[in-house]
C-alpha cells in the first residue's frame, strides 16, 4: 500500500484555518515553536483566534506577532511575563488570558488526546487558579475539575519528517508538541528537512503521521530559530 503524500505549501496549509479557531502551538519558549507557520497566520490574517500555548513567547517573535495584530481573542497558557506585550493586552482587556500550571497544562493536553473529558487534581485548589472551576471532595480533600483540552488545528515544529507526517524533534524541542499533535482535529507541521517514507528510523520517530495533515518543508530558517545554538 502507498502511503499518502502529505507533503503541502505553506501557504495553501495556513488557509486551512478559519477565523474563529482554536489554535494549539507547540514550543517551550523557542524550542518548538513553529515560527514560520505563525509567521504565514500573521500575514493571511485570521481573528478571533483562542491559542493554547505554554508561554507567549518575547516581543517581536511567535505568538507576540499575532497578539499585537489583534488577531487573538483568547490565550490559555502557563506565563506570559517575558512579553510586555501581552502584559498588557490582558491589562487593557482586550486579551482574554487563562493561566494554567505548566503540568497541569500539559496533563489536560493529554487528556483531550485520549479522549478524556476532564482531569481532578488538587494543584492550584486553594489559590485564584480555581476561580470559575468545578469542584469535589474526595476521601475529605478538596479538588479540581480541569476540563481536557483540544483544538481545532495545532501547529508543529520538527526537525525531520517524511511525507507521511512521521515527525522526529530535536532533543526538548519535543516538549508539548507530541501531545498537541494527538489532540486538535488537523494538525500542521513544519520541518526542517522533509524525506520520503522510510527516511526516518522507526526509533526516531516522535509523532507518528497518523497524526498529521499537512507536513510544511521549511526552505529557510529564519532569525528567530537562530536563537538557540546546535
Amino acid at each position: 500500500m502507498k502511503l499518502p503524500d502529505k507533503s503541502t505549501a505553506l501557504e495553501e496549509a495556513v488557509a486551512r484555518i478559519p477565523d474563529g479557531a482554536t489554535v494549539m502551538v507547540g514550543g517551550f519558549g523557542v524550542p518548538g515553536t513553529p515560527f514560520a507557520l505563525l509567521h504565514e497566520l500573521r500575514r493571511q490574517g485570521r481573528k478571533d483566534l483562542t491559542l493554547i500555548k505554554n508561554d507567549a513567547n518575547e516581543a517581536g517573535m511567535g505568538i507576540d506577532h499575532l497578539l499585537t495584530g489583534g488577531q487573538v481573542r483568547r490565550l490559555i497558557s502557563t506565563h506570559i511575563g517575558l512579553n510586555p506585550n501581552a502584559v498588557a493586552l490582558m491589562n487593557a482587556g482586550t486579551l482574554e488570558v487563562e493561566f494554567c500550571a505548566q503540568g497541569i497544562l500539559a496533563e489536560r493536553i493529554r487528556a483531550g488526546g485520549a479522549g478524556l473529558r476532564a482531569i481532578v487534581t488538587d494543584i492550584g485548589a486553594d489559590t485564584d487558579l480555581a476561580e470559575g472551576k468545578a469542584r469535589l471532595e474526595m476521601e475529605g480533600q478538596r479538588l479540581l475539575v480541569e476540563t481536557a483540552l483540544r483544538a481545532d488545528v495545532a501547529l508543529i515544529h520538527a526537525a525531520a519528517a517524511d511525507s507521511f507526517g512521521n515527525l522526529a524533534y530535536l532533543a526538548t524541542a519535543r516538549n508539548f508538541n507530541v501531545a498537541m499533535a494527538m489532540a486538535a482535529d488537523t494538525v500542521i507541521a513544519e520541518a526542517e528537512t522533509l524525506g520520503p517514507p522510510g527516511c526516518l528510523a522507526p526509533d526516531a520517530v516522535h509523532t507518528p503521521g497518523v497524526f498529521v495533515d499537512h507536513v510544511v518543508e521549511l526552505s529557510e530558517l529564519s532569525r528567530e530559530y537562530g536563537v538557540v545554538r546546535r
